[in-house]
């Protein structure tokens, strides 16, 4: 796979080949925590053929490794989103929707802030907040925490760990490959991208800014919930789309899955695949009518 050197880290991406139509925006898919750009490929396939699509590794997670460490790196979600703009633009990428897993969604909200000239919109999957629970908040750091300092190598070798990795976090179990993968990414991510990203996102400033930034964006944002996603529920995805502009008109810019847990492009690629097409298509005719 190729890669590009932005801010000190070889940024690992796959970039499909161009499609029939140049102007149409380029999707670009932003995968979560813990994770690496793999979980996208089976919904890229279903779209490439109409849309390019960009998929890459966050800085110190799947083969974007940090090679230089040091104690004043930068894992807030701005920093992670400038890193974006920068590929974006190394890569000489005019117009593109942006496509969050979770934290990946977060990014994509960051994302289109800082690089409004070029992000026409944003679809955040599995991806809300904007709500501080003071407790609930200290215990999901401190184990999230706990799990990333306990990953002994030995771990990848544990009878039925890919079997537990691929029924985390999901309404029906994945195939047996998507536990290895996500035993993979959980064992090579770097423990100091790991841990800054974490502590970084969930701090009580870093939630209650999102919302405010979300009000602000000018751009379109839609929002897929998973209806059994216990790590992000429905409601704290409802209250982030609530702040955009398009939730005025009956909360159209939410859509529910029904028997989806927190992976929805892997546990129902079709059904994100006809949303993201669908909302793409409406409003690029949206573009061209106002033109």
């Amino acid at each position: 796979m190729p890669s590009i050197n932005i801010m000190g880290t070889l940024h690992t991406y796959e970039l499909t080949p161009p499609v029939a139509n140049p102007k149409l925006p380029v999707l670009v898919f932003i995968h979560g925590w813990l994770l690496s750009h793999h979980y996208w490929q089976p919904l890229i396939k279903l779209l490439e053929l109409d849309y390019q699509c960009l998929s890459y590794d966050l800085r110190g997670f799947g083969d974007s490794t940090i090679t230089k460490k040091s104690d004043w790196d930068d894992y807030r979600l701005a920093a992670y989103a400038n890193d974006l703009c920068l590929l974006l633009q190394e890569l000489e990428i005019k117009q593109a929707w942006l496509i969050g897993h979770s934290l990946g969604g977060s990014i994509a909200l960051w994302t289109a802030e800082l690089c409004p000239q070029i992000v026409a919109g944003v679809v955040c999957v599995n991806a809300g907040g904007g709500i501080y629970l003071k407790e609930e908040f200290e215990k999901f750091r401190n184990a999230g925490q706990r799990l990333v300092k306990f990953r002994p190598p030995w771990l990848g070798y544990v009878p039925g760990l890919n079997f537990i990795f691929s029924r985390m976090m999901v309404s029906r179990p994945l195939a047996l490959n998507w536990g290895r993968q996500r035993l993979q990414d959980f064992l090579r991510a770097d423990e100091q991208a790991a841990l800054g990203s974490l502590l970084e996102s969930t701090t009580k400033e870093e939630v209650h800014y999102l919302p405010h930034l979300v009000s602000r964006l000018s751009q379109p944002a839609y929002f897929i919930a998973g209806l059994e996603d216990s790590v992000m529920e429905p409601k704290y995805v409802h209250h982030l789309a609530s702040f955009h502009s398009l939730f005025g008109c009956n909360g159209s810019n939410i859509w529910e899955i029904e028997n989806c847990g927190h992976f929805a492009m892997l546990e129902h690629t079709e059904t994100v695949c006809s949303l993201i097409d669908g909302v793409l298509r409406k409003e690029e005719l949206g573009v061209r009518s106002e033109k």
